[in-house]
């Protein structure tokens, strides 16, 4: 499988000629869930979901799979392609297996309602946790670490990753993260995280 890193929180995922995106939101590139079979959205928040972007894909043939929140603002319009999951479901999205894990959005302040968020693990090896330090339960291979965020601070991220003792980590939910920052959360991360870290740029694949 190849895993193609777009903009903040989006990835593309590539096996046998299908094609899966995962939170192609506001801010990533225009063009992040064109020719998509399967589209996953793990909240939402507009930075994982743009509602025009998966119109549009949904329009070319592509299928959604999202929270309650996301898939009824689409679901009248594109019946039989859009739905809904939550923690625990299972299904095969673009020829791949995919598990659902989480409930909620991680805290942004006590004053703010949690939304509904899950987290993906595809093909029993890549888990994307959307906003939430979720551990699934289960052996990853390759974990979408969402590396900085107004509800987060690094210790937490380091934790997470320890917990979780994935085979490599991949920084996602990065757009917020300057180039001045980058280095100190890359040193933190590598050298205390416990596993191989990447922060590829956006555009740049993986071979998992």
């Amino acid at each position: 499988m190849k895993l193609i890193k777009r903009k903040h929180s989006c990835v593309r995922l590539e096996k046998d000629g299908a094609v899966l995106v995962i939170d192609p939101g506001a801010f990533s590139e225009e063009d992040a869930a064109a020719g998509a079979d399967a589209i996953l959205v793990t909240h939402e928040h507009p930075d994982h979901f743009d509602e025009g972007r998966l119109r549009a894909a949904l329009a070319a043939g592509a299928e959604v799979w999202a929270p309650r929140s996301v898939a009824a603002e689409l679901s009248a319009a594109f019946p039989g392609r859009v739905h809904t999951v939550g923690g625990g479901d299972t299904f095969t999205a673009a020829g791949l297996g995919v598990e659902v894990h989480g409930e909620l959005h991680a805290v942004i302040h006590p004053d703010l309602p949690r939304v509904t968020n899950v987290g993906f693990l595809v093909d029993g090896s890549v888990f994307h946790p959307g906003d939430a330090l979720t551990v699934p339960g289960r052996p990853v291979e390759t974990l979408l670490l969402p590396v900085q965020a107004p509800w987060s601070k690094i210790s937490e991220v380091i934790d997470y990753v320890r917990e979780v003792r994935p085979g490599r980590v991949i920084d996602v939910h990065d757009a917020l993260l300057t180039d001045l920052a980058r280095p100190l959360y890359d040193a933190h991360l590598r050298n205390l995280g416990g596993a191989p870290h990447a922060m590829p740029a956006p555009g740049d694949s993986v071979d998992l």
